[in-house]
């Protein structure tokens, strides 16, 4: 009777540890919301890190091709954008946009004054949380030979 009574007791703590053990918090899962392309944009600020040929070769950030490309961006949610070079001297300022599908990213640079200085359409390579690359031709009319310029997150703080 004491035997049965152990055994009980033994097969109670073992059912008890098994419940205890699967209801741990492996099957939560954290849904996060599926942002739009412009979201994923303005969820961060952009520093140029790295630029490629059409041969996938890097190209330092200093060459000519790519140079007029390189600082910091800031997309805000409202539709303005501001772009730094990296000594943190402003370089342009406007609105700005990405397509619907994620495909194309348009500024439209402005002065002070409000007045736009020029429009540029770049397409979209890869937008995510964790790069931002497009793509530059330096010839409209050969699309074989381009660069693409690719950014990645930053903390630097916006300047002034």
């Amino acid at each position: 009777m004491r035997n049965l009574k152990n055994m009980a007791m033994v097969f109670c703590m073992t059912i008890g540890t098994l419940l205890t053990i699967s209801c741990s918090k492996d099957d939560e899962t954290t849904v996060e919301p599926q942002l739009t392309p412009s979201e994923v944009l303005a969820s961060t600020a952009w520093e140029t890190t790295n630029a490629k040929n059409n041969n996938g070769e890097d190209v330092v950030l200093t060459d000519a091709n790519v140079s007029n490309f390189v600082g910091f961006a800031y997309f805000k949610s409202d539709g303005t954008f501001t772009m730094f070079n990296l000594d943190d001297s402003p370089k342009m300022q406007g609105d700005w946009s990405v397509s619907a599908d994620g495909k194309t990213r348009t500024i439209v640079a402005k002065n002070a004054a409000g007045e736009t200085l020029f429009t540029r359409v770049v397409d979209i390579t890869v937008l995510t949380k964790d790069e931002f690359t497009y793509r530059i031709y330096p010839n409209n009319d050969d699309k074989t030979v381009y660069f693409d310029i690719i950014h990645t997150p930053t903390t630097h703080v916006e300047p002034n």
